[in-house]
């Protein structure tokens, strides 16, 4: 059985609405990402090629709009779904998941996260 040790990584404030903060622990690179108040980590390693995709760009999901005949009326953006983007390939992850949305299998390594009396924990 693995004995997990928590860390203090900073204050809650440090993670803003919509944003990030990125931390070392040791050799270890986590990102901690706050969306619709919630927190979410995840270990700082693209499953496709080692890339640092937490320090990517933050998107929402591009979706297509389409007509009552199924034509395209350009592209939205939908302000629900957050992704990064890793930089190394632009392979993209759901923030609420760590799951690549077109290919399942690609899917960041979760780290567990919490938060009390303002301060923002990790547990590795």
């Amino acid at each position: 059985m693995t004995t997990l040790t928590t860390y203090e990584i900073g204050a809650s404030d440090d993670v803003a609405e919509g944003g990030r903060l990125i931390v070392d622990i040791g050799d270890v690179t986590i990102g901690v990402f706050r969306f619709k108040g919630r927190l979410f980590a995840y270990h700082n390693l693209c499953p496709h090629q080692g890339g640092p995709a937490c320090q990517g760009r933050m998107v929402h999901r591009v979706c297509e709009d389409l007509d009552s005949r199924q034509m395209t009326r350009g592209l939205t953006f939908d302000e629900g779904d957050l992704h990064i983007v890793c930089p190394w390939h632009g392979f993209e992850f759901n923030v609420t998941t760590g799951v690549h949305p077109g290919q399942p299998k690609f899917r960041l390594k979760p780290v567990t996260v919490s938060e009390t009396d303002g301060r923002v924990h990790v547990s590795l």
